[in-house]
């Protein structure tokens, strides 16, 4: 049979996984000739042989690619024959478009912790051991092809050893881009709070495990950034983070060294265990034990306990030494700002958080903060999706020009879409400061540079305030102004790989109408082309704007008004406040936008039912008013009228307050409003939305938008809208939250570019 000879390119994530010595060996294997090299478009192959042989390889290269190795497009053609001897690996070729990928941040594989824990390896207990299996990756590179020299470790020449194992195809380091070992990479020190020199090495280790266990404050550089550290089970250790930090009541993340210790303090479900376990190794919520062990300043009032596992070879030592046996592991930063990433930029920023801080050599090219997921509606849901998980693409149905999407004010991310995938930055957070601005900018910059995009249009939120929508204007690119809600609906159905037309319910706390009043309990008609305002929750006065955020009781008093006019009910919880200042601006309309939110509502119920007055983090009234409901609806929900008003179908608030009022005269437990509460929202949507299938002839139901974090009602809504036979749409990939916001405006973007 005649030799052919077959030019193949593959993408995907294909580069610093170990793809191509994998090639190299499929090749030898099937008996080809040729090369294989990494390009800017993924990995180049000539391979020469038989046709069955060919055929053969590139089946072997979709099947039974490496672990962290994932194959995109497989192209081939012919081309003439060549006189190769056999096959060669050759160096990088960077030519053409970018299209290649770029695998996140992954957990130390076991092949390498086998090595890490074996006395006799040459890299025991090396905090940096990794291969091409695992280790940094996407905080690390700084231009594609992803080779040593465009990564942050360029500065670290390797040794002999290293680089006979870097150049060998058959080892498993071969072309891993961060190898390393003791005698050539990078090292720990460990410095105290004014940044003198503590100790190196093992004994920067050892000093740092002794300080834990004394109940000190330690700032921990890893892979995507600065973590500060403190032991869980010691009350006054966790309080003193709070109070420094500036955390007063938000619950903390608990890294535990294994899955038999997490058993120990949660209740976890399969899916839970596989997403701790997973390469990604996220912090997953999950319900708490009776007798966990850990300090109940970790998670004071909360049912669930965020918790992860070590990814990086150094948190297996902080956790193997046996001094300390869970720790708290919260972000670098102080509240509100992004974490810390360099060095001296920590112990300036933490200074007077951390009493020391546990240090390395090796950059972090961009901040990458842990992912957060939660098992809902039958799967493991993105709470916060960033490291391990950033920047894999979203795969969309269809393909188009270059878009990038700039978020939300809160929880923002970015994203650029190129081709038929969409790439989502890390989690950036929120842009009320100089440094979030920074990271926003920086991390727009780093996905146009890896992945060669530049937008033709840029879409921003209506809100003119937004510092995303003002770096937008500010650039030479065009752009377009997209409704907040109107991004959640789109970004779900992208995720779905639905064209729609869809009915949104998009619940959330707030975003900007064009009526210029806040929205945040919208039932929209559309899709990525285009929405109408179905119906929507009533607007009513947010006494102070943002402080009745931070105030809950405000809103409570404000909705009463409005359900009552002067002649209010009185509640207990209106003992506590002066009450008549509020009402008067509420009367006067003093500084009282309109709000249409759900997010306020359940803020107000909450207050009103003997919840939270203040509240000290975002949502925290409206989350243990959920958690008193213990996991269960009532049948009876309280009534909630619905009436028509301008071509709109309107949900009566009053109505709800009405009820809810009277359950507390009456000496209803909160549990009880909770539940009856919570099973007359999802009874109201569900009338609604029957009305829209009605009059619109569309059966497909999206639910997006941070209100639907809430598992009770989005598995309450979802079950109930799925016996009426709907089609029900939820978030796959991002967040319900605003993290999904850049994908919707993204999408809509391009297809307000197909229309023109």
């Amino acid at each position: 049979m005649p030799s052919e000879r077959w030019k193949i390119s593959v993408g995907g994530i294909v580069q610093g996984v170990g793809f191509r010595p994998f090639v190299y060996r499929q090749a030898l294997a099937h008996g080809l000739a040729g090369f294989v090299a990494n390009t800017s478009e993924g990995v180049a192959i000539e391979a020469q042989g038989q046709a069955r042989q060919l055929e053969d390889f590139l089946v072997a290269l979709r099947k039974e690619a490496p672990p962290l190795a994932q194959v995109g497009k497989i192209r081939f053609a012919p081309i003439p024959l060549s006189q190769d001897d056999g096959f060669v690996l050759h160096h990088s070729v960077a030519s053409g478009p970018v299209s290649t990928l770029i695998s996140p941040d992954v957990a130390v594989c076991e092949a390498c912790l086998a090595e890490f824990f074996d006395p006799a390896d040459r890299r025991f207990r090396y905090p940096f051991i990794n291969c091409t299996n695992c280790g940094p990756r996407y905080t690390i590179v700084q231009r594609i092809p992803y080779d040593r020299p465009h990564t942050t470790m360029r500065g670290f020449t390797m040794c002999a050893a290293c680089q006979r194992e870097y150049d060998d195809p058959s080892n498993r380091r071969f072309h891993a881009q961060p190898n390393c070992c003791p005698d050539c990479g990078p090292q720990l020190r460990l410095v105290a709070m004014d940044g003198r020199r503590v100790a190196e090495r093992d004994e920067a280790l050892s000093e740092a495990v002794r300080r834990l266990a004394a109940g000190e404050i330690v700032a921990v550089k890893g892979i995507g950034g600065f973590h500060l550290a403190v032991d869980a089970t010691n009350g006054q250790a966790v309080s003193r983070l709070r109070q420094r930090k500036g955390r007063e009541a938000k619950p903390l993340a608990v890294m535990v060294p294994h899955l038999f210790a997490a058993r120990r303090i949660c209740r976890l479900e399969l899916l839970e265990e596989q997403a701790l376990t997973s390469q990604a190794r996220p912090i997953v919520l999950a319900a708490k034990k009776e007798g966990h062990g850990l300090a109940e300043e970790v998670a004071p009032g909360y049912d669930q306990f965020g918790l992860m596992l070590p990814y990086a070879p150094l948190h297996f030592l902080l956790l193997q030494e046996g001094v300390v046996r869970a720790l708290v592991m919260t972000s670098g930063n102080r509240s509100e700002e992004p974490i810390c990433i360099e060095n001296n930029e920590a112990v300036q920023r933490l200074s007077g958080i951390a009493d020391c801080f546990l240090l390395h050599d090796r950059d972090i090219h961009l901040p990458c903060d842990d992912s957060v997921v939660g098992l809902q509606a039958g799967m493991i849901r993105q709470i916060r999706r960033s490291r391990g998980f950033a920047p894999k693409p979203i795969g969309l149905a269809e393909t188009g020009g270059m878009v990038l999407g700039v978020g939300a004010e809160l929880k923002n991310t970015v994203c650029l879409l190129k081709g038929d995938q969409a790439f989502c930055s890390q989690h950036i957070g929120d842009l009320k400061n100089l440094e979030g601005y920074r990271v926003f900018q920086q991390s727009i910059g780093q996905l146009g540079a890896l992945f060669e995009i530049s937008p033709t249009l840029i879409v921003h939120d209506l809100h003119p305030q937004y510092l995303s929508t003002r770096w937008a204007q500010e650039q030479s690119v065009p752009t377009l102004a997209v409704q907040h809600h109107h991004a959640h609906l789109a970004a779900c159905l992208a995720e779905n790989h639905q064209d729609g037309p869809a009915i949104g319910i998009i619940l959330d706390g707030t975003g900007y109408g064009p009526d210029q009043t806040i929205w945040g309990g919208e039932v929209l008609l559309g899709d990525a082309r285009g929405y109408q305002r179905f119906s929507t929750l009533e607007s009513l006065p947010l006494p102070g704007g943002d402080a009745a955020v931070q105030a809950p009781w405000r809103i409570a008093l404000s909705y009463l008004h409005a359900a009552y006019g002067t002649d209010l009910p009185d509640l207990p919880f209106m003992e506590a406040h002066e009450c008549g200042v509020i009402l008067t601006m509420v009367q006067k309309r003093v500084n009282s936008p309109l709000t249409s939110s759900c997010g306020r509502l359940f803020d107000a119920v909450a207050a009103m039912s003997g919840g939270r007055q203040i509240i000290q983090y975002e949502a925290q009234g409206a989350i243990e008013l959920m958690q008193v409901a213990g996991d269960r609806l009532d049948e009876e929900g309280f009534p909630c009228e619905v009436y028509a008003e301008n071509d709109m179908l309107k949900i009566s608030v009053r109505s709800l307050i009405r009820a809810v009022a009277q359950a507390v005269q009456a000496g209803m437990a909160q549990s009880e409003i909770s539940r009856r509460f919570h099973a007359g929202l999802v009874a109201v949507f569900a009338r609604v939305v029957e009305e829209a299938r009605r009059r619109e002839k569309i059966n497909t139901v999206v639910l997006s938008g941070g209100v639907f974090q809430n598992r009770l009602l989005l598995e309450g809504l979802g079950a109930s809208l799925e016996r009426a036979g709907f089609q029900v749409l939820l978030h796959k990939e991002l967040p319900c939250n605003d993290g999904c916001i850049s994908l919707g405006q993204a999408v809509i973007g391009r297809a307000a570019l197909k229309k023109r």
